[in-house]
């Protein structure tokens, strides 16, 4: 009698089913913000127990979704990499094609329509504007891996206080589809530097959601003013 091998599982199946759960789903949009965070965190901010939280995250480790590490008494816990935060936004952006336009008019999505952290980099409207701006005045352009940085773009970094980070095995700056744009922001190392000095100047805070960003009022003067300008 003729015998037939059982179909193989494809790899993704059990990515997918970590994912799919609803529970995990909101721990993961935590942590698409690019920060480490202890389970304590990651579970009220998920609306669940320490204990449950616990259970799903060893879980996303698993499964290779999160990365654990721990620094003294306490465990963090982050998106693993930049390819599986890339694999998250990018499911969103299917997932949004369901949404109607009158939910981002809506809190909390107005605001993280407007600007949040995608992984480490900037996203939403202002992280569209940013690559929008940065594309215009040719201090980037394209190149296999991405984008390079021009000397005219190295030089609009240093005038607003950024020196240009070099060059390593993290992938430099490349386009990454927007959730909510359903265009593309900049990601990557120069991305990363760029939202650091942001926060670190004070021209971007943390808002009340873990993903949200706003503008303050130095952020108003010193860099949407430079994204609407033409120098």
């Amino acid at each position: 009698m003729a015998t037939t091998d059982a179909p193989i599982e494809p790899r993704f199946a059990r990515v997918a089913a970590a994912i799919g759960d609803p529970t995990r789903a909101r721990m993961l949009s935590v942590l698409l913000a690019g920060n480490s965070l202890p389970a304590g965190e990651i579970a009220r901010a998920a609306g669940i127990t320490p204990s449950t939280a616990s259970e799903h995250l060893r879980l996303l480790v698993d499964e290779g979704l999160v990365a654990a590490h721990s620094q003294g008494r306490h465990r963090y816990f982050r998106v693993k990499n930049a390819d599986v935060a890339r694999a998250l936004e990018t499911l969103s952006v299917v997932a949004a094609g369901t949404d109607v336009a009158e939910k981002w008019l809506r809190e909390p999505y107005r605001r993280l329509k407007y600007a949040r952290s995608c992984y480490h980099h900037l996203a939403g409207e202002l992280g569209v504007s940013l690559l929008d701006a940065l594309i215009s005045r040719r201090a980037l352009t394209a190149c296999e891996q991405g984008y390079a940085l021009t000397p005219t773009g190295e030089a609009w970094l240093q005038d607003i206080g950024i020196s240009p980070p070099r060059r390593s095995s993290e992938r430099y700056a490349y386009a990454c589809l927007d959730w909510s744009e359903r265009r593309d922001h900049l990601a990557g190392r120069l991305a990363t530097a760029m939202l650091d000095h942001f926060l670190e100047r004070r021209w971007l805070v943390r808002g009340n959601h873990p993903r949200s960003l706003e503008v303050t009022p130095q952020g108003k003067r010193l860099l949407l003013a430079r994204l609407r300008s033409d120098t």
